[in-house]
């Protein structure tokens, strides 16, 4: 008689961005359909992963404390992701001289290597039989994200060198998804009950760049390899499941514009998150923006022109070397002239490998910090006067919690808001005793006030 053995515990560990949690998921689907079981905790564990993130001196440290964390709690440690592509002072990889006791060190986007190092640290003889993946959502696999909502990756790597940025240096160059691909895994998250379909990459407008729009098939029909097929075909796909699209980092192409008419008439959600990063055009030139030839207040106010209802996210750099009081200043105008309606801001993080560190004029970080509070301040007046403006409006919230089936109230999110970078909605109970709703349910709810960068509603 054979005595049966529990399968191997992966503790796993995801830091970084959306595109980095998609790496994470590819792995953990991998894993759990080869029979290990995962485990949040590094106590216990037989081996523990983690998916690092290098895009700035603070995230860079969370990564090495985290790794640290690991191998002291656990002691066997494998290391993926975008710092783990990193090299340190001679050429040697950074996470090896800094951590020498870890097991394995990859880059992004390496779930085969990664597997190779698990099987070859703590092996389990697969069994396909009981080896299935549990909790899957087909050819979509594992996801880390609450079941109504998840991320869409349609690309990796990114074609520009902006010279705040290493990605590329630890990403590679765009590498398109096939659109078959991409528009399958797509259906089987809406027919798994996604309600939202977040579309991420490192440039989302060049899509189909490198393979030249390359004409691919889905269900036996041509469909070209760009953004505006794809998200054509993904606004039919939404629209028959009752859910939504949402595009992330897309880069102010002027293709761009022919997505507006799909988010005017619905086909997706009127919401762009665009990396405009800075306004004045002699910083902008500095950064190597592949947008910096674009006249973007023009452009942004041509989009609302069209879908009036148009929110548009955005990301800043403040204090980048060289900048002068006059070009921080115009980026201040830029903001209360466009009428950003949810803006982040990063003081320029001088990270390592990245070629404006070698630029002149760099500004100290007391100044840079600064800078970004007084961004900040002016970004924020923005977002609460829009709003503001929404008081009184009835609005389609999803539900991302809901206490004792909503009557007790709960929080959502309209059109307006991504989860996690965006504010929210607070639900009040209901003033009809006969309305409940669910996590993942849609509900109608009429604005009432305002808290801070969230909306307080009653469903009605």
């Amino acid at each position: 008689m054979t005595l049966e053995t529990s399968p191997p515990k992966i503790g796993f560990v995801s830091l970084g961005c959306p595109k980095a949690l998609t790496d994470s998921e590819l792995i953990l689907t991998q894993l759990s359909a080869e029979g290990y079981q995962t485990s949040k905790s590094f106590d216990g564990a037989d081996l523990v992963i983690v998916n690092t993130c290098g895009f700035i001196d603070d995230a860079v440290k969370e990564s090495l404390d985290t790794i640290g964390e690991a191998l002291s709690e656990n002691g066997r440690v494998i290391v993926t992701g975008c710092l783990g592509a990193q090299t340190a002072e001679g050429g040697s990889n950074l996470v090896k001289s800094l951590h020498p006791a870890v097991l394995a060190v990859t880059g992004p986007h390496a779930t085969q290597e990664v597997m190779d190092a698990v099987h070859e640290h703590c092996p389990k003889p697969h069994d396909p039989f009981v080896d299935l993946v549990p909790q899957t959502f087909g050819v979509a696999g594992l996801k880390l994200t609450p079941k109504h909502y998840a991320y869409l990756k349609i690309s990796e790597g990114c074609n520009h060198r902006c010279t705040f940025c290493i990605i590329p240096s630890m990403r590679g160059d765009l590498v398109s998804r096939p659109i078959g691909d991409v528009l399958n895994e797509a259906r089987a998250l809406f027919e798994g009950g996604v309600k939202e379909l977040l579309v991420i990459s490192q440039d989302t407008s060049a899509y189909g760049v490198d393979v030249k729009y390359l004409t691919g098939f889905w269900d036996g029909k041509p469909i070209k390899t760009r953004m505006l097929e794809l998200v054509e075909a993904l606004g039919a796909l939404a629209d028959a499941h009752g859910a939504w699209i949402r595009l992330h980092y897309v880069y102010p192409y002027p293709h761009v514009d022919d997505i507006i008419p799909l988010m005017a008439t619905g086909k997706v959600l009127p919401y762009l998150d665009v990396p405009f990063q800075h306004s004045h055009p002699d910083v902008l030139k500095r950064m190597k923006r592949p947008a910096s030839g674009e006249r973007n207040l023009e452009r942004i106010q041509r989009w609302r022109e069209q879908c009036p209802q148009l929110v548009v996210r955005s990301t800043f750099i403040a204090g980048f070397p060289g900048e002068t009081e006059e070009e921080f200043q115009h980026l201040l105008d830029f903001v209360l002239e466009a009428q950003i309606d949810r803006a982040g801001c990063f003081a320029y993080s001088p990270v390592k490998g990245a070629a404006a560190n070698e630029l002149p004029g760099m500004l100290h970080a007391g100044l840079r910090e600064e800078r970004r509070a007084r961004f900040m301040e002016v970004a924020e007046q923005v977002s609460v006067a829009k709003l503001q403006r929404r008081v009184g409006a009835t609005m389609q919230v999803l539900v991302d919690s809901a206490a004792g089936l909503g009557r007790k109230g709960g929080w959502g999110r309209t059109y307006a808001d991504a989860p996690e970078i965006d504010g929210g909605v607070k639900l009040l109970s209901p003033e009809k005793i006969s309305k409940t709703f669910k996590v993942g349910d849609f509900t109608q709810a009429r604005v009432v006030g305002v808290e801070g960068h969230d909306l307080v509603a009653l469903p009605i």
